[in-house]
Formats: C-alpha cells, sequence, structure tokens
C-alpha cells in the first residue's frame, strides 16, 4: 500500500517536531529579536516540512525531490540560526546540540527518502 497523504510521511512529522521545538525555544529569546532572528528561524522551520507538503502535492516525482532539496536548504538555514542564538547566548549550548542533533537525523531521513524517489511519476 502507497503513501497517499503527506501526513504518513516520518520525514514530514519529524519536520513539524523540530517545528514544535524552534516555537518553544524562541519563546524565550529576547523581545528585540522578534523581527530578526525568531522570524527567520520560525519561518525556515515551518518551510521545511511545508516544502515537503507542498512537494509531495505535486503528483510528479521530479517537483517532489525539487521540493525536498528546498525543504533541505531550509533545514540548513535553521541550523545555521540555532548557531547563531547559541552564540548570541539567547539559548544554552544544550539546548542547541539537542536540536542540531535533530536537524541533523531529519536530514539523513530526507537524503534517503529522496533517493528512493524513482525519476518516473507516481
Amino acid at each position: 500500500m502507497g503513501i497517499y497523504n503527506y501526513r504518513e510521511l516520518d520525514i514530514w512529522k519529524k519536520g513539524m517536531t523540530i517545528c514544535e521545538k524552534v516555537y518553544f525555544l524562541t519563546a524565550s529569546f529576547p523581545s528585540h529579536e522578534q523581527y530578526g532572528v525568531i522570524s527567520q528561524l520560525r519561518r525556515a522551520a515551518v518551510s521545511v516540512p511545508a516544502n515537503i507538503a507542498e512537494g509531495f502535492g505535486r503528483k510528479s516525482n521530479g517537483d517532489f525531490k525539487r521540493f525536498l532539496n528546498i525543504a533541505t536548504g531550509s533545514l540548513l538555514e535553521v541550523e545555521t540560526h540555532i548557531e547563531l542564538s547559541r552564540r548570541l547566548h539567547y539559548c544554552a549550548d544544550v539546548e542547541a546540540a539537542n536540536l542540531f542533533e535533530e536537524t541533523n537525523h531529519l536530514g539523513k531521513m530526507m537524503t534517503r527518502f529522496t533517493q528512493k524517489i524513482p525519476n518516473t511519476k507516481y
């Protein structure tokens, strides 16, 4: 049986979990960063599962792979914003390390998933 809804994808679920954690983490950031790192980090985090969902909805393997690549780029953007937040002491090293572990795991999951998508339409 195939997957009929993007919500069934483990990569989408993991992306959503990372989004939640980013929102909880940034809730404690300084208010002067509301339109800076908070906004950028949240938007990048949301972009990961959103692009997975959008790519799935395109009904073409080529488009799906392209959107998974965009999601991967957004995931790296999340990591960059987390590192900046750590360097600015907006979050503890351990919080950043935990998120890095999750983003790294999701990146590997997305790479494996993308490699399994055939070059034909589904």
